[in-house]
């Protein structure tokens, strides 16, 4: 059991039946009145945030969300399956699962697959991937005009704006949580 006056961002606990975890929290004292924590918390399962105010000597059970890594290997129509990497074993996830982030995934990338009493509610994948662009119109010498972008589609076959000196072949970074070119890979 976990105490609303113990909250820090990152916790989990269960309310009313549902996984909840600290986004934000605020211990306020106000001159009048008793002193109260209010906190923006979000359903791990749903991914809805609420913000709500607690009596600090509230009392919540903790959620364990488990988070194992595992190595992506296929999908075959809408199960998309991962390798533990101690186990060797498959476990397919359904495609509902995955969010936007999963089209710069490839095969053998690792992800983190969270789960909540052995249902797996959620990949995160890793923040930054590199990938090799593998169709885009070529660039034209002495076009250095700054922040102009032309569409790039890469080996996972996600697309993304790239700027006009990136050529087929050349290998980018990406931000998965935004989906925007960073650099060139080294």
């Amino acid at each position: 059991m976990i105490s609303a006056g113990e909250f820090r961002n990152g916790i989990t606990f269960e309310m009313d039946g549902k996984v909840m975890q600290v986004v934000e929290f605020q211990h306020v004292k106000p001159g009048k009145g008793a002193a109260f924590v209010r906190v923006k918390m979000k359903n791990v399962i749903t991914g809805g945030v609420t913000e709500t105010s607690f009596n600090p000597s509230a009392k919540y059970p903790t959620a364990f969300v488990e988070r194992r890594k595992m190595e992506y290997s296929y999908n075959d129509g809408a199960l998309y399956y991962f390798m533990d990497q101690e186990t060797y074993e498959l476990e397919p996830i359904d495609a509902s699962v995955l969010d936007d982030s999963f089209k710069f995934i490839k095969e053998n990338d690792v992800c983190t697959i969270l789960s909540y009493k052995g249902s797996v509610f959620g990949v995160e994948v890793p923040n930054f991937v590199e990938l090799v662009v593998t169709d885009t119109e070529p660039g034209f010498a002495g076009n250095t005009a700054t922040n102009v972008t032309k569409p790039a589609t890469v080996e996972t076959g996600a697309e993304i704006k790239v700027p006009l000196f990136i050529n087929e072949g050349d290998k980018i970074q990406i931000d998965t949580r935004s989906g925007e070119y960073l650099g060139r890979a080294k």
